[in-house]
């Protein structure tokens, strides 16, 4: 699903993290937990997740996959594990998400991945794009891609981790 976002509401860290918040209390009521990959939101997704007390108990862990070398080390995958898919797209963020799921354990995986700004990215995108997905247990999958429409880098940011937990935290119920 592709969603623009109109560029008058963009959120701050302190935004982000009553949605963190929420996350945080229904992961922790059932005991489930969750693992991050991000890109483009820099660490802003993991960072509002961690500034949660009591994040031990439902946050696993996370990386900013943002070079190939942290795809290859940090997830142990390789070119051929993608096949036909390429970054930034949804079923990449897909594959991700699952990824960090098994390689951590977690009940929830989730993945953010593309092109903060100023320009877009080597495959076409522009700035202001990314895909997030989640993947959960009983083989639930959700994946959006959000449009802002803009080329402010930190702004991007923001917006990316700000769609990343919504995704979740509706993923999650």
């Amino acid at each position: 699903m592709r969603r623009p976002i109109a560029p008058a509401q963009l959120p701050r860290m302190e935004t982000l993290i009553p949605i963190a918040h929420e996350i945080a209390d229904k992961l922790m009521t059932r005991g489930e937990t969750v693992a991050v990959s991000e890109s483009s939101a820099g660490g802003l997704i993991s960072a509002a997740l961690l500034a949660v007390p009591g994040a031990s108990r439902y946050y696993r862990g996370g990386g900013v996959i943002y070079t190939p070398k942290a795809f290859k080390h940090l997830l142990d995958l390789t070119r051929e594990d993608l096949g036909d898919m390429r970054s930034s797209t949804e079923p990449y963020a897909r594959l991700l998400a699952n990824t960090i799921r098994g390689k951590l354990a977690a009940d929830w995986g989730m993945c953010e991945t593309g092109a903060s700004g100023p320009t877009g990215n080597g495959y076409g995108d522009a700035a202001g794009h990314t895909c997030v997905a989640v993947v959960g247990p009983n083989r639930f999958e959700i994946s959006t891609t959000l449009e802002t429409g803009l080329t402010d880098r930190p702004k991007n940011m923001r917006l990316f981790a700000k769609e990343a937990l919504e995704v979740l935290q509706a993923a999650i119920g």
